[in-house]
C-alpha cells in the first residue's frame, strides 16, 4: 500500500518549501484513523528512530500525524535551547522563551485581546527604548527582571526585532482551506539588506550563524528569491553545518523545484534528509523527481555513498522499499534509513496475510470458513520470495546498525512460511542484539508466541501449554498494564482468537469455537446466531457455570463477551415473545441487574401512531422495570383466564406484546448482543426479524378485545390496533425475501385496505375514535378520501 496524494485540500498557512510544498489538510488531523495498528504484527516504532516515524507505511498521507501541522513550531525546541544557553546567567528560560515563542497555543484558544501575549509589541518597544534611548512601558517592565544594559540582551532583543517583520510571510494560521494558499512575499529590500549587512559585521559566531540564516530566509521569502541561492553559494564554505544550515539549504531546494530544477531540487532534499531529521517529513514530501530522467541525474549528482543512501531513502518511500533497501545496503550497510525501509518493507508483506480465517466465495455468496491448513497454504503462496531472501541475506550477514532488526523481520517471515524451527533460531539470534527496552522485549515476545501458536495443527493438553502464558498476557495484562500507542498487539490477540477459534471448529467443539470468535462490535447488528440452537445455547450455559474449568477454558470464558445473566435474559425474551410468560420471568430473575431496567415509554399504552419517541417524552405515572412488565402481564393474564373485565386486560395486553415489537415503545426490551441492534429489521438476523416483528400474540389480545367490547368506541378503537397488526403483517410478508433496503422494489403500492380499515368505515364513522384516528393516521385518511 503506497501514500495516495490528493491535490485539492490547501493548508492555508505559510509554508517553507513555496507552492511545492501544497500540505494536504483537514480537519487537523489527517484520515479518521489509521488502521495499521490494528491489522499488523510488526511495530516498527521498535526498529527506527522516532524522526522516521511519520514516513512509516501507512493508509494515510503520514503515519501517526495525518498531516503535517508543525510548520510554525518545527524548531521551537531547538531555538528555545539555543539561545538559552547563549543567556545563561543573562535571563530565566522562561523569559527567554516568552520573547522567542510567546503564546504556542493554536489562535482558536483565545478570542479576545485579554488573553492575546504581547510579546512581539514588547520586543517591538524595546528596539524603540534601545533606538531613542527613551523609557516606554515595556523598557520599565522588563527592566525590572533583566539588565536592559547587557550586551546579550539588546543583541536578543534586536535581532528578535528583526526575526519576526519575516515572521509576517513566514508565519500563518492553523486553519485549512479548500482555495490554494497565496504566496506571502517580503517586500522590504532594505530591510533584508540591513540583515545581510549585520551578518556581514559579526564576530561572534553564535549570532553570525543567525543572522546568516535569517538573511536566507528574509531571501526566500522576498519576490528575490535567485538572491537567496546567491547568497548561499557564496557564503555555505564559511557556515557550520548544522541545523540552520540544513534548513537554508531545504530554501533553496524549494526554489530550484519553483524554477524547475527538478533534478538539483531532488538532491538537495535528499541531503536535508540526511542530515536534518526534524525536516524528514517535510523533505520526503517535497521530493519529487518528474520523470525517471531527473532521478538518475540527481543520483549522479551524489558525491559520496551517503548522499546516494539518502537518496534511496526517500526513493524507497515513494516507489520500492525492496530495491532501495538492496541499492543501500550495497553501499552503507550501516546507513541508520534502511531501518524504516525494513519496517515498510516487512509491514507491506504482511498485509497481504489472511488472520480472519475466511475465504471470499463466488459472486453473490457469503465467505467461507477455511481450515487452519488452507489459511496456511494460502498466506504462505502471499510472502515474495525475492524479499524474504533480501531479508534473509541481511541477516545472515549481521553487519547493518541494528542486526535484531533483521532477524527479527527474518523470523517473522519465516512463521508465516511455515518454517517454525528456524524462526525460533532467528529470534534467538535477534536476543543477541535485542536493546533492553519494553517495546524490544514486547515485540520478539508477541513475534515468538505467533511462531508457537503457528505451529499447533491440532489441539491437545500438551500443546496448549505452550500458549498459555502469552494468551493471558495478550487478553488481560497488555490492555490493562501497557500505557503506550506504538505497540502492535491487538491483531495478534484477534488473530489467535481466530485461530483457536479453527482449531475447536475441527474439533466439533461448538462452546470453545464460540468462545474464540469475533463478535460483533457495532451498533447495527445482527447479534450472535449461535443462540439461535437451543442445543448450543444449553451447551454454554453448562460451561458457564461449570466449576472446574482448564486454563484454556477459563481464558476464553474471561474474554467471551457474554455471560450466564445474558443467555437468560435472552431466553426471557424469548418466552416473552412466546408468550411464555412464568417461563420468562424465571429466566428474568436469573438476569441480575436486567430485570431492574425501565422501559422508556409505558408498554401498556396503545396509540393510534407509533412514535417511540413521543411515548418515551409523554407523562408516564409509573416506571416499569422488565420483571414489574412480566409480572404484570402475568397478573393480567390470570384475571383473564378468570373472565375478570376480559376487554380491559385483553387490550392492555395486545399493547404489551405490541410495544416490545420492532413497531413499538420498548424496543429496549429485546435489543441485547444476542438478539441484535439496529432502527430497521434488515439489521437482525431472519430468527429475530421474525421475532421482533410479528403482532400475532398482539391481534389475538386485541381480537379478545373487541369481542368483550360493550360499546361501539371499544370496538373502533379495537379495530384499528387490529389494522396496526395487520398493516405490519403485510409488510413482513411484502419484504420477506428482501435482506435490505437496496432490494426493495417501488411497485407505487405504500398500503392496502385492510380487513379493519374496511370494518371501522363501514361500521364506526360515527364514533368519535374514528374522527381521531382521521386526525391522526394518513394511511387510513387516504383510505377513506379516495
Amino acid at each position: 500500500m503506497k501514500r495516495i496524494f490528493l491535490n485539492k485540500l490547501f493548508l492555508s498557512f505559510s509554508i517553507a518549501l513555496l507552492s511545492i510544498y501544497g500540505i494536504i489538510y483537514a480537519c487537523a488531523g489527517g484520515d479518521d484513523w489509521d488502521f495499521f495498528g490494528f491489522n499488523s504484527n510488526f511495530t516498527p516504532e521498535t526498529f527506527a528512530d522516532k524522526s522516521y516515524s511519520p514516513l512509516f507505511l501507512s493508509g494515510g498521507i503520514f503515519y501517526g500525524i495525518g498531516f503535517d501541522t508543525q510548520h510554525n513550531s518545527r524548531f521551537n525546541k531547538n531555538i528555545k535551547s539555543d539561545w538559552a544557553e547563549y543567556l545563561k546567567g543573562k535571563a530565566d528560560t522562561t523569559t527567554v522563551n516568552y520573547f522567542l515563542i510567546g503564546d504556542e497555543r493554536p489562535s482558536y484558544y483565545y478570542s479576545d485581546d485579554k488573553n492575546v501575549i504581547k510579546n512581539k509589541e514588547e520586543i517591538t518597544d524595546l528596539h524603540v527604548f534601545y533606538k531613542t534611548k527613551k523609557d516606554n512601558k515595556s523598557s520599565l517592565k522588563w527592566g525590572k527582571k533583566i539588565n536592559l544594559k547587557d550586551e546579550k540582551i539588546k543583541n536578543f532583543v534586536e535581532f528578535l526585532y528583526l526575526a519576526q517583520k519575516i515572521e509576517t510571510v513566514s508565519i500563518g494560521q492553523d486553519y485549512w482551506s479548500y482555495d490554494p494558499v497565496v504566496e506571502k512575499t517580503f517586500k522590504d529590500a532594505k530591510m533584508i539588506q540591513s540583515i545581510e549587512n549585520v551578518y556581514n559585521t559579526l564576530s561572534d559566531p553564535f549570532l553570525k550563524n543567525r543572522y546568516w540564516f535569517l538573511t536566507m530566509k528574509a531571501r526566500f521569502y522576498s519576490n528575490e528569491k535567485q538572491k537567496a541561492i546567491d547568497f548561499f553559494n557564496k557564503t555555505e564554505s564559511s557556515v557550520a553545518k548544522n541545523t540552520l544550515y540544513y534548513r537554508a539549504l531545504a530554501y533553496v531546494a524549494g526554489i530550484n523545484f519553483k524554477q524547475k530544477k527538478y533534478a538539483v531540487s531532488n538532491y538537495q532534499y535528499a541531503q536535508v534528509f540526511d542530515k536534518c531529521p526534524e525536516l524528514r517529513v517535510v523533505t520526503a514530501y517535497s521530493f519529487r523527481p518528474k520523470n525517471e530522467s531527473d532521478w538518475t541525474k540527481a543520483l549522479a549528482m551524489a558525491k559520496n555513498n551517503n548522499e546516494k543512501a539518502a537518496l534511496w531513502a526517500i526513493h524507497g518511500y515513494y516507489k520500492d522499499e525492496k530495491q532501495a533497501i538492496g541499492k543501500i545496503y550495497e553501499i552503507d550497510p550501516k546507513s541508520e534509513h534502511l531501518n524504516y525501509l525494513a519496517t515498510r518493507l516487512v509491514n507491506s508483506l504482511e498485509q497481504k496475510i489472511n488472520n480472519s480465517f475466511q475465504q471470499d466465495g463466488s459472486q453473490d455468496q457469503p465467505r467461507r470458513p477455511q481450515t487452519i491448513a488452507e489459511n496456511k497454504t494460502e498466506n504462505k503462496a502471499k510472502i515474495e520470495n525475492s524479499a524474504f531472501d533480501l531479508i534473509a541475506k541481511i541477516s545472515a550477514a549481521g553487519n547493518t546498525q541494528r542486526p535484531y532488526l533483521w532477524d527479527i523481520s527474518l523470523g517473522y517471515l519465516q512463521t508465516l512460511k511455515g518454517d517454525y524451527a528456524n524462526a525460533d533460531k532467528s529470534y534467538n539470534k535477534a536476543e543477541k542484539t535485542l536493546p533492553k527496552t519494553e517495546l524490544a522485549h514486547y515485540q520478539i515476545r508477541l513475534l515468538r508466541f505467533v511462531n508457537n501458536m503457528s505451529k499447533i495443527d491440532k489441539l491437545d493438553d500438551n500443546n496448549v501449554k505452550t500458549v498459555l502464558a502469552d494468551l493471558n498476557w495478550l487478553y488481560f495484562e497488555l490492555p490493562k498494564t501497557y500505557k503506550g500507542n506504538e505497540f502492535r498487539y491487538q491483531n495478534a490477540s484477534q488473530w489467535s482468537k481466530n485461530y483457536l477459534a479453527a482449531l475447536y471448529k475441527s474439533k466439533s467443539n461448538p462452546v470453545m469455537t464460540e468462545l474464540f470468535s469475533e463478535s460483533p462490535f457495532s451498533y447495527w447488528n445482527s447479534g450472535n446466531a449461535f443462540y439461535d440452537n437451543e442445543k448450543d445455547l444449553l451447551a454454554m450455559k453448562s460451561f458457564m457455570e461449570k466449576s472446574n474449568k482448564t486454563e484454556i477454558e477459563k481464558i476464553g470464558a474471561g474474554i467471551y463477551n457474554l455471560k450466564l445473566k445474558d443467555i437468560n435474559n435472552f431466553q426471557a425474551i424469548q418466552a416473552t415473545f412466546k408468550n411464555k410468560i412464568p417461563e420468562a420471568i424465571e429466566f428474568m430473575k436469573q438476569a441480575d441487574s436486567v430485570q431492574y431496567y425501565k422501559f422508556l415509554g409505558n408498554p401498556f399504552n396503545g396509540s393510534i401512531k407509533d412514535c417511540h419517541d413521543c411515548d418515551h417524552v409523554a407523562y408516564q405515572k409509573r416506571k416499569y422495570t422488565y420483571m414489574d412488565f412480566l409480572t404484570t402481564i402475568k397478573e393480567m393474564q390470570d384475571k383473564l383466564a378468570k373472565k375478570e373485565d376480559v376487554y380491559t386486560n385483553s387490550l392492555l395486553l395486545g399493547n404489551a406484546f405490541y410495544n416490545i415489537s420492532h413497531f413499538g415503545n420498548g424496543r429496549t426490551f429485546y435489543e441485547i448482543s444476542i438478539v441484535g441492534y439496529g432502527s430497521s429489521p434488515y439489521s437482525f438476523r431472519n430468527s429475530m426479524k421474525e421475532m421482533i416483528t410479528n403482532n400475532s400474540v398482539s391481534k389475538m389480545y386485541y381480537q379478545k378485545a373487541f369481542e368483550a367490547a360493550s360499546n361501539k368506541e371499544q370496538k373502533a378503537k379495537c379495530l384499528y390496533l387490529i389494522s396496526k397488526c395487520e398493516r405490519n403483517d403485510y409488510y413482513n410478508k411484502k419484504y420477506s425475501g428482501i435482506n435490505s433496503y437496496w432490494e426493495i422494489q417501488d411497485d407505487k403500492i405504500n398500503f392496502i385496505a385492510w380487513n379493519s380499515f374496511k370494518a371501522l368505515r363501514k361500521d364506526y364513522s360515527d364514533t368519535k375514535y374514528y374522527q381521531d384516528v382521521i386526525a391522526e393516521c394518513g394511511y387510513f385518511n387516504t383510505y377513506i378520501n379516495q
